[in-house]
């Protein structure tokens, strides 16, 4: 039975209720149901409707007259309390205010810090000369850009002026910018200009222009959410992240494409490409983050994951990320798919600029229960000769191959765990906390408007069906697969692919985090005649567990110090001879 049938003979919120809360109600079911046999026809026939409804939540194990009581109780009981809550937290969609008290703490031994951490110790590089072009400025790393401001090599506004160029230049390709933040740019460079001449350095962000993915909010300008339902969106808040980079000496660019309510890489004005195929589409709803920085049109940018959205695009645009521990950056301000999954994490030109970055925003937001001020070892002080890191059998072996001859233990190694459903457990937390959070949106029939309805309006239908019970087994799953996830992580960290569906589900799941690293290029599918210089990037993971994202980052930095994958740069506008631009969906 199609979900439209289904509710004509069985009201949606009584389906959702007759499995979760008939614990409610005074039942005997030692009753002679014979005593009741004077019910009338109309009754028999709506206990027939409503059993037939309980099948699609796997409860048809009342008998009638219990049925008939549950409908009863959840009409006087359950729908009026449904409405009253709703009412009081799920008026305004998207989560923002009014969190859960259930909250998910990742961590295997406690490691959180009473108190705001120690800063990391970063390397010097006091022999750095600025280039003579700006493409070559352009791809630098965060680092070696924070030495050119240091030592006024550059200005905070030369940099902007760079970036912006180059974001207006090509977003008409890419299709990765939502919003200009021009006027706060400049004047964001300007103070930063205008700091380092009375001597005062805020740190390695000091100037360093940047993207936020548009889920995030910044007063002044729009947050749409890449959704045609909320594009002229003004929230009239400042997410803590933003507050974090603010601090820094940061200085925002633009809000850049995030999938439509954070769903992949179709959003209302188009869809985003990746810059090292500009034939594919970059993937994961951190799309504009991803694109921007493997493009070389801001240093770094931040993007959000739930499950993939950070980890596939960066794969597919050939980029450092990193996915941090569950609760490492706190989201106050930013848009909620799922209290207990989202992540904010970096994208970057290396894994010593996720480590960067990652310092100036971790730590606990008072508005994000979640967050917290997690302790981790310094990244650049840790000697991996120490470290013993396993490897999956899908592994990249260049990468092992580098670590080994680093001085790091390499061994083969598998994950055991026993619980089957990890990606239906993902799916069931994701889409019920989702609907929670756009209850309204759907309610109201704005779902219909949706770029692409086999995503968020297809899955969020379907949630409707998931019975409180059976989503809180799915955690209590979950905390089971947690278990059994910790007694196999044997290693101080693992090797592996970084798009796999299971490890990516499992690893959201778990909060762990992962560094993704760019490990090689291969020819694309039926390149032109007389070749291109588009294609396919090959990506590898580095896996470790919750609170331990400085052994994933360490072990990156080792691996790039003696490669250059992520130095390369992506043939946006020299394709080849005969390899011609595609025409974008739209123009922004």
């Amino acid at each position: 039975m199609h979900l439209h049938n289904l509710t004509r003979c069985f009201p949606l919120g009584l389906i959702l209720l007759a499995a979760t809360t008939s614990f409610l109600l005074p039942l005997d079911r030692t009753e002679d149901v014979s005593r009741k046999g004077n019910r009338s026809e109309e009754n028999m026939s709506k206990v027939s409707e409503l059993k037939a409804g309980l099948m699609y939540l796997d409860a048809d194990f009342f008998n009638d007259s219990e049925v008939l009581d549950m409908a009863e109780g959840a009409k006087e009981f359950n729908v009026p309390m449904f409405r009253v809550n709703r009412k009081l937290v799920a008026s305004v969609d998207g989560g923002l205010h009014n969190p859960s008290v259930l909250v998910f703490n990742p961590s295997w031994d406690n490691n959180e810090a009473s108190h705001e951490h120690e800063k990391f110790k970063y390397p010097s590089l006091p022999d750095l000369k600025r280039p003579s072009k700006e493409d070559d400025i352009a791809f630098m790393t965060v680092l070696e850009l924070a030495t050119l401001i240091k030592t006024k090599q550059i200005t905070s506004r030369e940099l902007t002026d760079i970036f912006l160029r180059r974001l207006k230049k090509y977003n008409h390709v890419l299709e990765a910018v939502i919003t200009f933040t021009e006027d706060l740019a400049y004047s964001q460079a300007k103070k930063a200009d205008d700091l380092l001449e009375k001597g005062v350095y805020l740190g390695p962000l000091h100037g360093i222009p940047y993207g936020l993915k548009d889920i995030i909010a910044v007063p002044g300008y729009k947050t749409t959410w890449g959704s045609k339902t909320f594009k002229d969106q003004y929230l009239g808040i400042e997410a803590w992240v933003y507050k974090r980079l603010k601090s820094s000496g940061a200085v925002l660019l633009a809000k850049l494409v995030s999938g439509s309510l954070a769903y992949d890489d179709i959003w209302f004005g188009g869809r985003t490409r990746n810059p090292w195929n500009i034939e594919e589409f970059s993937t994961g709803s951190s799309a504009g983050p991803a694109a921007s920085t493997s493009a070389g049109l801001v240093p770094f940018a931040i993007g959000s994951e739930t499950a993939g959205s950070l980890t596939y695009p960066a794969a597919r645009c050939g980029i450092t990320c990193l996915r941090p521990t569950f609760g490492t950056v706190g989201r106050s301000g930013v848009m909620s798919i799922s209290e207990s999954l989202d992540k904010l994490g970096p994208f970057c030109r290396s894994a010593m600029d996720c480590a960067i970055v990652i310092d100036a925003i971790r730590g606990k937001d008072p508005d994000d229960l979640s967050s917290r001020h997690i302790f981790l070892d310094d990244p650049f002080s840790i000697d991996i000769s120490n470290l013993t890191v396993g490897y999956l059998e899908d592994a990249e072996m260049e990468i092992v191959d580098v670590l080994k001859s680093k001085g790091v233990k390499v061994v083969p190694f598998k994950l055991n765990y026993t619980v089957e459903s990890v990606q239906a457990i993902l799916n069931f937390t994701m889409d019920v906390d989702m609907l929670a959070h756009f209850d309204h949106w759907q309610r109201s029939g704005e779902d219909r408007q949706y770029e692409a309805q086999d995503q968020w309006p297809e899955e969020l239908r379907r949630a409707r069906l998931i019975p409180a019970v059976d989503y809180l087994q799915a955690q209590r799953a979950r905390g089971k697969l947690i278990r059994e996830v910790r007694e196999s992580f044997t290693v101080d960290a693992f090797i592996g692919n970084a798009t796999d569906w299971e490890l990516v589900c499992l690893g959201n799941l778990v909060g762990m985090p992962i560094v993704v690293v760019p490990t090689g290029f291969k020819s694309i599918k039926n390149p032109p005649e007389g070749g291109t210089r588009r294609r396919t990037t090959i990506t590898t993971g580095i896996y470790a567990p919750p609170d331990r994202d400085h052994i994933a980052l360490s072990l990156a930095m080792a691996y790039q110090s003696v490669t250059d994958h992520h130095k390369q740069h992506p043939p946006i506008d020299d394709l080849g001879p005969n390899d011609k631009l595609p025409i974008p969906s739209n123009t922004t």
